[in-house]
């Protein structure tokens, strides 16, 4: 069936299924709101980015995504999409995988979700812990900024390593690592961008993003603090669900955010800059799982973490 255009502007739904790569495809532009860099992480060009998101508005009948020259970013409808993609693609994934295992006669996948950056010390520790136990295999998925916890609630992943704190009640918190000091990120348009030092009670003259829910908002606080340490009001920024939302907020010069070192090292941006900020707690990473899902291979992956530590930082 050929696309034609309706009378609202929208357009009518191709015929076929959905392919993979497309939905892959979209979900990657969802974090970057960037063509060229989820290209990058796709392995493919700009234009054939814009040739598999194309394709995928033509088979659903309407835009999901708004591009001008200036920003990409989601219309409502394919806000919706993507929240009920998400979950939907990871079990698939995890299905995938587990029959793939089983199929090369794996006794064991370990789901592993990640916020943040999966540094080269980490996927070291990966590799060792894949070395030191040739059953098992893992599968790396990052976790949205905005639901730390919720993949491990819905049994999507068997572990995840996510920005402390962690006080829900149901996981456990296993081996702290990577302590560093906290950076913010602000555009090279705001007046802090010649600075090369900030104090945390700066934070009271520029709006900081925050994340948006269903973190609970004891986590978002803490990555987003609404008092300075001497009890002046933070001003609000927007909230975003993503790492990718946030530095474009950033860099459209609407908010600042605080951020972990290794983040500022793997995102250079430039319009973005990077800068240390004194008086607030150090960030830390923490491996975690459900208390009700623990299993052999989360046991052996914690202790691989916890035997290795330099690797990942104090």
């Amino acid at each position: 069936m050929t696309v034609t255009e309706s009378r609202t502007g929208g357009t009518k739904p191709a015929s076929g299924l959905v392919e993979i790569r497309e939905l892959e495809c979209f979900l990657i532009l969802a974090e970057e709101l960037h063509f060229g860099r989820t290209g990058e992480r796709l392995y493919v060009s700009q234009g054939r980015v814009s040739q598999l998101i194309r394709a995928l508005e033509r088979r659903i009948g309407a835009r999901l995504v708004d591009r001008t020259s200036r920003r990409v970013r989601l219309t409502p409808l394919g806000e919706d999409f993507l929240s009920a993609l998400r979950p939907t693609y990871t079990a698939l994934r995890a299905t995938i995988d587990n029959t793939r295992a089983a199929a090369l006669g794996q006794s064991g996948l370990l789901r592993i979700g990640f916020q943040g950056v999966t540094g080269y010390g980490f996927m070291d520790v990966v590799s060792k812990f894949e070395d030191q136990n040739p059953g098992y295999t893992t599968h790396i998925t990052e976790l949205p900024l905005s639901d730390p916890f919720g993949p491990l609630h819905r049994n999507e992943i068997d572990t995840a390593v996510v920005l402390l704190p962690v006080k829900e009640p149901d996981l456990v918190l296993g081996p702290v690592f990577s302590r560093q000091p906290q950076y913010l990120a602000v555009s090279h348009r705001h007046p802090f961008a010649h600075r090369t030092v900030l104090s945390a009670e700066e934070l009271a003259d520029s709006p900081l993003v925050g994340v948006a829910a269903p973190a609970p908002d004891y986590w978002r606080e803490a990555q987003a603090p609404l008092r300075t340490p001497s009890g002046a009001p933070v001003p609000r920024g927007p909230l975003v669900g993503t790492l990718q939302e946030g530095l474009s907020q950033v860099a459209a010069n609407r908010g600042v955010m605080l951020l972990c070192h290794p983040t500022t090292e793997y995102h250079h941006r430039r319009d973005v800059t990077y800068l240390p900020i004194t008086g607030l707690p150090e960030s830390a990473l923490g491996l975690i799982w459900h208390s009700d899902h623990e299993s052999p291979q989360v046991r052996a992956f914690a202790n691989t973490i916890a035997s290795d530590l330099t690797t990942l930082g104090p």
